[in-house]
């Protein structure tokens, strides 16, 4: 079976995980980020297909998609797998304290960037099998946090689409959006980093950090990928990944 993939954010943290898992199966990838990932590029060489963008211009992926790189990436291919995880945080704070201007970018990132390459992949031609789009969600789409409004939002637009996308019931698509735990990447950093007006529950993931209770993207990306080719996928239009069997 020839079987390729599409990951957003393949430079780092979870998403460069991911990346790597799928071409540790032999898995060709193309990577969409803000940047290369020259590690994975080193050690794939062509197996590894990146495109530098900034997903959260939607005019910028538009131009991309129509410029055809997709369609000849997937050509000839049986099963199409489409890996959503770039996303951003910010801005937190309560709503009085955001930044009005860094809302918009962020709702292209984590919610209108997802679902243009989810459209565009269950269009393509070419692909002879299945289609599978995988949201990477959060327990934030589904759990609200103070502090967290607009990516509490963005995360549960995700978890709706996958739902919605189901019910349409179209053949040789599947979808889930699934919540992977509490991944030590960069965006916890951030998390630590913001003051207790920002975000009041910093305290309490700062101690998880110490008491090595959050998973590494290595471990968070092997049950992701996984999921995403077991035959599993997609029973279940959302889910989380802490409550498959170990």
């Amino acid at each position: 079976m020839k079987t390729r993939a599409i990951v957003t954010g393949s430079s780092r943290g979870l998403g460069a995980a991911i990346a790597e898992d799928l071409l540790q199966r032999g898995i060709p990838v193309l990577g969409l980020a803000r940047r290369h990932n020259d590690a994975l590029a080193g050690r794939f060489g062509g197996t590894l297909v990146q495109h530098a963008i900034d997903l959260s211009d939607s005019a910028a992926l538009m131009a991309w998609l129509g410029a055809g790189e997709l369609v000849r990436f997937a050509a000839g291919s049986d099963t199409l797998l489409l890996v959503n995880d770039a996303g951003t945080l910010q801005p937190v704070g309560p709503l009085d304290l955001q930044d009005v201007a860094a809302i918009a970018p962020a709702v292209a990132l984590n919610v209108a960037a997802p679902l243009m390459l989810a459209a565009a992949v269950a269009a393509l031609p070419g692909v002879a099998g299945e289609r599978r789009v995988l949201h990477v969600s959060s327990g934030a789409a589904r759990k609200p946090y103070a502090g967290w409004s607009v990516y509490c939002a963005t995360k549960a637009a995700l978890d709706h689409h996958a739902r919605a996308v189901q019910a349409d019931g179209r053949a040789g698509l599947r979808i889930c959006s699934a919540a992977p735990g509490v991944v030590d990447t960069d965006m916890q950093a951030t998390v630590r980093a913001c003051t207790l007006e920002q975000f009041p529950l910093r305290d309490q993931f700062a101690a998880m950090q110490q008491a090595g209770g959050l998973i590494s993207p290595a471990a968070a990306a092997a049950r992701l990928v996984a999921y995403l080719l077991g035959d599993d996928f997609g029973a279940q239009p959302t889910m989380d990944l802490r409550d498959l069997p170990a």
